[in-house]
């Protein structure tokens, strides 16, 4: 049932970030003044905060999600049954870089200028129609981090694992860096890393495992304040490496390409690695005032071994680059359950921003505070998602890709999700896709050509966010692109896909 307007205004009030209104509903009939009273007695005292961001893990990729049994993610699963589960949660971009810039900032990409993983012309030149625009490679010094406000209001603050937005993040908002860096993966996750801002260790260790053990050390440490522990595992981009017993329990259960089945195994052990910090928070006392986050950066590499009702997958507008699995505890304050409110992972910032009682940063926040959402049981429905990608981003694996065409996971465009409905604007040819994501999750029956005003309708809300933002569009052509030669490729890649 619809609240009443004061609720809308409370929304807006705590979040205090300039995002265009939503709408508000509820399950229960609370007033805005029961709902404000059991956000400021849940905020009464500043809770501890573990952030896990899984590198490159799939929305499919863990036990709860899975129709088989074929991952093992019993932390997970259990955590699923002790959180709140966002089933319709969005990272803020299909790859990671520019995923994580989004999450670190409050803000959409156009505003910080990080679209991929650098360079921004990828794939062959040949087959690119467009100059595309150039991307920044991490975020610049002012912009003020999700470190630095909740380092504002007194967290001691960690960041261990994959950085990718800077050369330390220890110069944006962390006291502690493990890890982290520009450098987007580890060539190895045995020791010796090679690896900058962490020392190696015993040789054939582990690198999750060590990550791990860093972030228990570091929260026994920090444990007398309230402390941020952000956690972006490195594991389970590529390369896939694990240990061999691993690999061959896998095996033995029927997946027979070695490299997926080294997958699953390093999905196992980046769930029992999570058992580590969780068990470690109970030994510690520190379950009861700890909010704990599950996610990715965004959608995992598709892979023919495993089910997937999703479309696509890393580097995709599609579904199966940008839905991501995402759960939320906090003993006693977020009640465990499925919530179906469309989140994307800018919504971070202003939430934790509330929940820690930090002072609001002299920059827009494009995220919505969750805070009704996490601690009264609301849900949030009118609100539009963007996503903007002037860029080009080759194939990885043309015959399990899914994408728009086999040469690239994704050409330059934007993308809006409005409710049930989806589209993706192609800037090449100027075209378009429409999916009703309720009926379609799969993404396969484009209704553009049948529903020329819902296509209308959507592209003005794209254009105005567009303006909004600043976000630039491509238009300069590519002297070098041959349409002969751009087509002659895609009829390659679509008859060898074919003959196997």
């Amino acid at each position: 049932m619809k609240l009443h307007s004061a609720l809308l205004l409370l929304g807006a009030i705590l979040s205090g970030c300039g995002s265009r209104s939503v709408e508000v509903t509820s399950e229960q009939s609370l007033t805005p003044n029961q709902i404000a009273a059991k956000i400021q007695a849940a905020k009464a005292r500043q809770p501890n905060i573990i952030m896990i961001v899984v590198d490159d893990l799939g929305w499919a990729d863990v036990g709860y999600n899975q129709t088989t049994d074929l991952f093992e993610t019993p932390t997970i699963d259990k955590l699923a049954t002790q959180s709140m589960r966002f089933d319709q949660a969005y990272a803020g971009a299909a790859n990671c870089a520019p995923s994580r810039a989004v999450l670190m900032s409050g803000q959409y990409g156009p505003r910080t200028g990080v679209y991929t993983v650098s360079p921004s012309a990828r794939g062959n030149a040949k087959t690119r129609k467009l100059v595309p625009i150039k991307n920044t490679r991490g975020l610049t010094h002012g912009i003020v981090t999700l470190g630095e406000t909740l380092k504002s209001a007194g967290y001691a603050t960690g960041s261990f694992g994959k950085w990718h937005l800077g050369p330390d993040p220890d110069t944006q908002g962390f006291d502690v860096n493990v890890g982290g860096s520009h450098q987007g993966m580890t060539l190895r996750y045995f020791s010796p890393y090679n690896l900058p801002n962490i020392e190696d260790g015993p040789k054939g260790e582990y690198l999750t495992n060590r990550l791990t053990a860093e972030v228990i050390d570091w929260v026994k440490a920090s444990k007398d304040s309230p402390f941020f522990a952000y956690i972006p595992y490195y594991t389970v981009h590529t390369p896939f490496q694990a240990p061999a017993d691993k690999i061959q329990k896998y095996l033995d259960k029927g997946i027979t390409n070695k490299g997926q089945a080294t997958y699953a195994a390093m999905v196992e052990l980046m769930d029992t690695n999570v058992g580590r910090i969780l068990a470690t928070l109970e030994e510690q006392n520190l379950a009861e005032n700890t909010l704990v986050i599950f996610t990715s950066d965004n959608g995992g590499y598709r892979m023919s071994s495993f089910p997937n009702a999703l479309r696509a997958g890393k580097g995709s507008y599609y579904e199966g680059g940008l839905r991501v699995p995402l759960l939320m505890r906090w003993p006693n304050k977020i009640t465990p359950g499925l919530n179906e409110t469309p989140v994307v992972n800018a919504d971070f910032y202003p939430t934790l921003m509330n929940l820690a009682q930090a002072p609001k940063p002299d920059q827009v926040l494009d995220g919505q505070d969750l805070s009704a959402v996490l601690l009264a049981d609301q849900t949030i429905r009118s609100r539009d998602l963007f996503w903007h990608f002037p860029v080009y981003l080759q194939a990885h694996h043309a015959p399990t890709d899914q994408g728009q065409d086999p040469l690239f996971r994704t050409r330059p465009g934007s993308s809006i999700l409005s409710g049930d409905w989806k589209l993706i604007h192609y800037f090449e040819n100027n075209e378009f896709e429409l999916y009703n994501i309720e009926n379609d999750l799969s993404e396969k029956v484009n209704l553009a050509a049948k529903m020329p005003a819902k296509v209308q309708e959507l592209k003005a809300k794209l254009d105005a966010w567009r303006v909004e933002t600043g976000a630039d569009i491509p238009t300069e052509l590519n002297p070098e692109f041959d349409p002969v030669v751009n087509q002659q490729l895609i009829d390659k890649v679509l008859s060898q896909a074919k003959a196997h």
